[in-house]
């Protein structure tokens, strides 16, 4: 437990850290107006939505790096990473151009003409940081990978400097800027992606840590059997992640048809879930490459401590997370926004956010230990099933059919993420004592 809660401290703050930024845009969108906050919610969902499937393929990145440093073979890490920013540079540019339409799907799909031009303005503003935010995570992944984490602790809480300042000069016109509302956020966003890609490669560069790699000594051209290698590991991670992100995102989307108001409040909602949610997010990543580290080394014992240790800090922190929810949701709404309506709303579902605190963190310690184990494609089945075939059926069936709103959506992803947590751990432990009866013979 301490070995992996040392790792997983910095990711835990950096991935707090992230989640701040959204706390950053949607407090100042809600206190911009309701509407310039509604349209922040469905942008976010917009930019997040596509967003998954390269962050779940760049995920990929640290079991291999970890499994070769386990093994000893670290000589052979740098050329991987070089063929994984040929892989974020593709993956930066495909999301560019998905961004640059999304404009045109927004009244198909039923949105809130009032939250349109807020939603499109943002999304048009933070797409130009997509590329910077790839080849972010293809160097952050490297050095979690080898268990150097403080970096991505420190460049979040960098990026928050940057955009706290300039997030509000550009969206209420300060210092002779013109007041740009969720346009000034979503740009004050993408400013602040390329910063940090720009310091961690500085970063890498520069530090002794990582001298014996010489990351950036040589140039290499796409190599076809490394990418093949880490797309099929990458790509039902991707999938995965995809499921579980699309899941919330198609959640946030759907509210954007009940009106600004219920839009609002659960981006409220959502963000502060979003919060609690980076401490297992962080804990499951480290746990991901002790086990990657442990496969390396064939030990079995210490891959098993791994993931027994992700779990019971879990429990401590998923249930400290769900009763402050419930104690102190009233008073969180009222940080973001002064509309009472709008906080009164958010208060309730903050108590439905407190419910799935520990299927949400059973789901993501899983997930992360089967990525250690390079087990993805049953486990992004049996994820698609959970949110999809379970989750979402069940929020649009009550939410909008059934009438119940925004808690019925609520219920939906409880539901979801309830399924996904069962089925995850059953086939991680699985895994586990399969490969423990393969090292007894």
């Amino acid at each position: 437990m301490r070995t992996t809660a040392v790792l997983a401290a910095p990711l835990v703050l950096g991935h707090v850290s992230s989640g701040l930024i959204g706390f950053v845009d949607s407090a100042l969108a809600g206190h911009h107006g309701t509407d310039t906050l509604a349209g922040v919610s469905v942008g976010n969902a917009l930019y997040w939505l596509p967003m998954m499937v390269p962050m779940g393929v760049l995920m990929s990145l640290p079991p291999f790096v970890s499994e070769l440093d386990g093994a000893g073979r670290r000589e052979e890490v740098p050329a991987l990473f070089r063929q994984a920013l040929w892989l974020a540079a593709g993956l930066g540019i495909a999301l560019f151009l998905v961004l640059s339409v999304w404009r045109y799907l927004l009244g198909p799909m039923g949105i809130d003409p009032q939250v349109i031009p807020h939603a499109v303005a943002f999304v048009e503003g933070i797409r130009w940081g997509i590329p910077a935010f790839t080849f972010y995570l293809c160097m952050r992944y490297l050095s979690d990978g080898l268990h150097w984490t403080l970096p991505t602790m420190v460049l979040g809480f960098g990026g928050l400097l940057v955009l706290v300042p300039l997030g509000y000069a550009m969206a209420f016109g300060v210092g002779g800027l013109p007041e740009m509302g969720a346009s000034g956020l979503g740009f004050a966003s993408a400013i602040m992606l390329w910063a940090q890609a720009i310091c961690f490669a500085l970063y890498l560069w520069k530090s002794k840590r990582f001298a014996d790699l010489a990351l950036f000594s040589r140039f290499e051209a796409p190599n076809k059997a490394i990418l093949t290698n880490l797309l099929k590991t990458g790509l039902p991670i991707g999938g995965m992640v995809a499921m579980e992100g699309g899941l919330f995102i198609a959640t946030s989307l759907l509210m954007g048809r009940l009106g600004a108001t219920p839009a609002a409040a659960h981006q409220i909602a959502i963000n502060v879930s979003s919060l609690c949610f980076m401490i297992p997010m962080g804990i499951a990543e480290a746990t991901t490459v002790r086990v990657g580290h442990a496969l390396g080394q064939t030990n079995t014992g210490k891959l098993r401590r791994a993931v027994v240790a992700g779990y019971t800090l879990l429990l401590i922190t998923q249930t400290t997370s769900a009763l402050l929810l419930i104690a102190g949701n009233q008073w969180v709404a009222g940080i973001y926004t002064n509309d009472m309506v709008v906080a009164t709303m958010a208060s309730q579902l903050l108590i439905l956010a407190a419910v799935f605190q520990l299927p949400d963190g059973v789901q993501v310690i899983s997930a992360g230990a089967l990525r250690g184990l390079k087990d993805t494609r049953v486990p992004m089945l049996l994820a698609a099933f959970a949110y999809w075939g379970i989750g979402m059926p069940v929020g649009a069936g009550l939410g909008l059919a059934a009438g119940y709103g925004p808690a019925g959506m609520w219920v939906g992803l409880i539901a979801g993420l309830t399924v996904a947590a069962l089925c995850l751990s059953w086939r991680a432990m699985r895994t586990i004592r399969k490969l423990e009866m393969q090292a007894l013979g």
